[in-house]
């Protein structure tokens, strides 16, 4: 006879996947605030003084994760979860130097292009098939922000939008390299982007001119950022990669575009115009639409027959 199957801890784990990757959006989405309150670091600083806190507080992590053997996880890990490390160095990077130098709208319209990359990559590298409606998702997604941007939306700086798509690229390549090594912890690609980029940006900023010790109002801020936010978010979105696939991650994370505009007005009073509103509505129904359906295709119950 027909009877049906519970669902499997596959269904449950992409579940909660789901909610570690939508959190890390979340809380990824208060970095605008945290940067419009710093008055006078510029973006190199806040990138080297998130990095002094992002650093130890992953290392933290992974020496509890290891039960006090963090240098091991990491060579286990291998060359893989340095590269990743490295990808996610230039996709910061990018995304700072995209938006100094082209229109802020036009970086995030590219920005928003991460899910495509990650959904090629993660079919060519890992063969990860593309959900029909993740494919949907992804168009809607990108259109919600462009809606979003389109006031102040132009050609821009050729030169900008360049970074901007090798930042879009390089999450992109971090996520897919996740999903590469999910069999085991890759928690060290995320300790070890601290790392790297705590190494690189001290000599950016000796090499511009710019000096290490900035405000205690502007430290503090930065300070908290690495752990609360850039290193919060990159623990749960390392933690929701081992059972969410490459394109769904990506687009997942595209909360942090659709929040980013909400913290500003709610604690600076900057209201979101019309276009924000209606980009926002489309963007959230495709990163919600998305995850129930994935959701609901995983905890779909099984027939199963007996004699």
């Amino acid at each position: 006879m027909n009877q049906a199957v519970p669902a499997t801890d596959g269904s449950s784990g992409y579940g909660r996947g789901v909610l570690f990757v939508l959190t890390a959006g979340i809380i990824w989405s208060t970095v605008g605030l945290g940067v419009r309150l710093i008055e006078d670091a510029s973006h190199w600083q806040i990138l080297l003084y998130r990095s002094l806190t992002v650093t130890p507080f992953l290392f933290a992590v992974l020496w509890i994760r290891s039960r006090g053997h963090p240098l091991a996880v990491i060579r286990q890990a291998g060359p893989s979860a340095a590269f990743a490390g490295l990808c996610l160095f230039f996709a910061y990077a990018g995304g700072i130097y995209a938006i100094q130098a082209t229109t802020v709208a036009s970086a995030l319209l590219i920005f928003a292009s991460a899910p495509m990359f990650a959904a090629l990559l993660g079919w060519l590298a890992l063969g990860e098939r593309v959900r029909t409606a993740t494919a949907i998702a992804i168009l809607f997604a990108v259109l919600g922000v462009g809606i979003m941007v389109a006031e102040g939306f132009s050609s821009g700086n050729l030169e900008g939008n360049l970074a901007a798509i090798g930042s879009a690229l390089g999450f992109a390549v971090y996520t897919v390299i996740l999903r590469y090594g999910r069999a085991r912890d890759m928690m060290p690609s995320a300790f070890l982007s601290g790392f790297i980029t705590l190494c690189l940006t001290i000599p950016i900023c000796i090499g511009l001119g710019l000096p290490l010790v900035i405000s205690a109002n502007d430290a503090s801020i930065a300070l908290s950022m690495g752990v609360f936010q850039i290193g919060a978010g990159l623990v749960l979105y390392t933690i929701g990669s081992k059972t969410v696939p490459s394109a769904e991650l990506t687009l997942l994370s595209l909360g942090e575009v659709l929040l980013a505009p909400v913290w500003v007005w709610m604690y600076m009073a900057e209201v979101p115009s019309p276009h924000t509103l209606l980009g926002g509505a489309v963007l959230l129904a495709a990163i919600v639409g998305n995850a129930v359906t994935g959701m609901r295709r995983r905890a779909a119950p099984v027939a199963a027959t007996e004699n």
